[in-house]
């Protein structure tokens, strides 16, 4: 008796999946939290925290912190912290759906009304507190120069304040001007510019 041959196996590739690529929607919205991201650390805000608002204001829906975690793969601590200093900022508000107990947050959908918030933040943070400084700087040396002679410096140095004082005083009341409660002045400003 001749022995079978031996049956020779096959071996057929194993096809592993691919993965699934983005949809074109959730492609554009990845680059443009990108984009904003690096945006924001212009700006002197964290990447996060500006990602965080970008996710929310882009895809125009309520999320829980839970999903905005998963979505730009971040730790709870950042999420949470990045969430806060938004709402402090005015720029996303906290919302709640019925039936859940989570906490959801949206941001604000007027992109006026968005740069409005976030020039008033900023003059509040970065252009009060300077003109405040140099007020007090120049109450240092409000004495009049009749007072000390012996100092020819003390005249040039408060002509330099005054003007620094008169340009910061003015850029102040432009951006109160343009931060108006009727939410007008950005627009007529720009309106300005294109005559």
């Amino acid at each position: 008796m001749v022995p079978a041959p031996a049956k020779r196996r096959v071996h057929y590739p194993v096809r592993m999946p691919t993965p699934a690529q983005p949809d074109p929607v959730t492609l554009a919205q990845d680059r443009f939290i990108a984009a904003w991201g690096q945006m924001g650390s212009s700006w002197g805000i964290s990447r996060t925290m500006a990602e965080v608002f970008a996710l929310l204001y882009i895809t125009g829906e309520s999320m829980n912190t839970d999903e905005v975690m998963e979505r730009l793969q971040i730790s709870r601590g950042n999420a949470s912290m990045s969430l806060r200093a938004l709402q402090d900022w005015g720029i996303i508000t906290r919302v709640h759906k019925r039936g859940d107990r989570k906490e959801y947050f949206e941001a604000e959908r007027d992109v006026w009304a968005t740069f409005k918030t976030i020039a008033r933040e900023r003059k509040k943070r970065e252009l009060d507190p300077v003109l405040a400084s140099l007020y007090e700087v120049r109450d240092l040396t409000g004495i009049s120069p009749q007072a000390h002679p012996a100092d020819p410096r003390l005249s040039s140095h408060n002509e330099r304040m005054d003007a620094m004082l008169e340009f910061m005083s003015t850029m102040e009341q432009l951006a109160s001007l343009l931060l108006s409660p009727e939410g007008a002045g950005l627009r007529q400003a720009l309106a300005l510019f294109q005559k």
